[in-house]
């Protein structure tokens, strides 16, 4: 058995965890200073992080090397399994033109751009941070803006500042799933501590959001609309994540925020003229006139409800037993590693859910998805080799970072690097969300930052008295606020709308909001670690 060392260079925590943070630091140099591309970062990462684990720390090779590979396992299936097929079920509603069919059925709506904002970008956008995420939301979001007539820039602000709010929960639940594997938390308490902060950004972000479309007009004018959305999304959100499914929160929380925003009559109202002439200055669309058919708008929408239908079936007691049936469980190979106190770490053994995951449910909406749409088998399985394919340097990118994560739980880096944090004490409740901030704003995914930063939170919670699950919880709720400033998102929102090159002039545009919402978690966080806002966890 290989034993976890907290202080193996020189008998000293600090140096210690100075060497431990080399493969972090590594990563954030090379994508924030010298602008390497992601998956290569994350390569090298993974290289540092091994030779750390075998030079300073004394882990064998094998063991290492073993170590990154379930890391890279875990990455491939069930991480990337679910995003693969959620974005398999987009391609084929934009290859049938069912996608055309969804963006002129959003914009007959409302008239009223403030409220064609929140449908688009907050609603839509939350649904596809639920299905896809990794700046899928960002990207169809600006476009479908752009097209409704959204002046581009203005379309890319109000798409980065929407996606925050979902995040946590974004493709099937796959930050938080990914929080708990690499902290060994239970997935549910993860999910439900998440659930009690990032419903209080949705009852703030659409206010933010008609401000930003239309200023104090937008928000004196359209308050009871965005606030009635915000509202409806808080409470689905909170309640899917803490009583039904993690994997259904964003579902259902865009749902009932959008049924909720059509349900106010304000919202339907027509905008006056002056309001369209001042926020529509982009290019409209030609072919927002189209009437479609109804049969095809409802296959347009068919794709999204059959996956709300087959995850809300496999939450059914009897179901979700008979799919666990194929969960496969076993002892890792070449690995045998024990905490510092010589106990055998959860890491040794391997979960391998092969039914009971996000993204083999996806896979049976998207079978069913093509046979309603009309695909082709043969045209279904090209659309889902093309999809691994435009995929393939995030694959490359998400196996890596995992693989990383892995390596420095596994050898004990991630261990010495939080007892060393942990002498800020009570200072830690605010620096956590900050920490979580930071790792999406370099990395541009709070799943990985979840899976960097995870283990090190609930060390660091251990040893200064606070609670691992606050912590952990508040990695990932004040990651998301790092999503819209992160390279990455600002370079999908630039060429989605046509400004490549322009990154910088939408960093300006957004980083304030940015900051200000992290304040704002960071001071929730506190309070739920003391007596003011304890009440708030479960």
């Amino acid at each position: 058995m290989y034993v976890q060392q907290l202080e193996p260079v020189a008998d000293s925590l600090g140096l210690s965890a100075l060497v431990a943070t080399l493969p972090l630091l590594t990563v954030l140099v090379l994508l924030g200073a010298v602008r390497v591309r992601a998956h290569r970062a994350g390569l090298i990462g993974l290289a540092v992080a091994v030779l750390v684990a075998w030079l300073a720390y004394g882990m064998p090779l094998g063991q290492t090397a073993s170590s990154a590979a379930q890391g890279a396992l875990f990455g491939l299936f069930p991480i990337l399994w679910i995003v693969v097929n959620a974005l398999w079920v987009y391609r084929m509603t934009v290859r049938t033109r069912h996608f055309d069919i969804l963006r002129r059925s959003f914009g007959r709506l409302s008239d009223d751009p403030r409220v064609q904002a929140l449908v688009v970008a907050f609603c839509f956008g939350a649904l596809l941070e639920a299905l896809a995420g990794f700046g899928a939301p960002v990207a169809i979001s600006a476009v479908m803006l752009v097209a409704l007539g959204f002046d581009p820039v203005r379309a890319a602000v109000v798409a980065l500042v929407a996606n925050t709010a979902p995040v946590a929960f974004g493709a099937m639940g796959t930050p938080v799933v990914t929080l708990a594997q690499v902290t060994g938390l239970p997935l549910d308490t993860v999910a439900t501590v998440v659930g009690r902060q990032t419903p209080l950004l949705a009852l703030v972000v659409p206010l933010l959001l008609v401000w930003l479309v239309d200023g104090r007009r937008g928000l004196r004018e359209t308050w009871v609309p965005a606030l009635a959305c915000g509202c409806a999304f808080a409470v689905a959100q909170f309640a899917a994540s803490n009583y039904v499914s993690a994997q259904l929160a964003d579902i259902g929380a865009a749902l009932a925020g959008a049924g909720a925003l059509m349900a106010v009559p304000h919202a339907r109202k027509p905008a006056a003229e002056p309001v369209r002439a001042t926020v529509l200055t982009g290019v409209r669309g030609d072919d927002l006139d189209h009437d479609d058919p109804r049969p095809e708008v409802l296959r347009a929408y068919a794709p999204y409800a059959l996956i709300v239908a087959v995850f809300s079936l496999a939450q059914i007691p009897a179901v979700k037993e008979v799919l666990a049936k194929a969960t496969r469980t076993f002892d890792w190979p070449f690995l045998n590693v024990g905490g510092p106190s010589g106990d055998p770490v959860g890491g040794n053994v391997f979960s391998l859910p092969l039914v009971a995951t996000g993204g083999t449910l996806v896979l049976l909406a998207g079978v069913g998805t093509a046979a309603v749409i009309g695909v082709h088998a043969r045209v279904a399985v090209r659309e889902w080799a093309a999809t691994v394919h435009e995929l393939r340097f995030a694959i490359l990118t998400v196996t890596s970072v995992l693989a990383l994560a892995y390596v420095m739980n596994l050898s004990g880096q991630a261990a010495t690097i939080g007892h060393y944090v942990a002498a800020a004490g009570a200072g830690l409740a605010f620096l956590s969300p900050v920490l979580g901030w930071f790792g999406v704003a370099v990395t541009g995914s709070d799943t990985s930052a979840n899976a960097l930063f995870g283990a090190l939170q609930v060390t660091a919670a251990q040893q200064s008295g606070l609670s691992p699950e606050l912590l952990a919880a508040a990695n990932s709720s004040g990651g998301v606020l790092g999503k819209m400033i992160s390279p990455q998102n600002l370079t999908i929102a630039c060429a989605a709308v046509g400004l490549a090159g322009k990154e910088g002039d939408l960093l300006r545009k957004v980083l304030p909001w940015s900051l200000g919402l992290l304040l704002v978690m960071c001071l929730i966080v506190v309070g739920q670690s003391t007596a003011v806002l304890g009440w708030m966890l479960p």
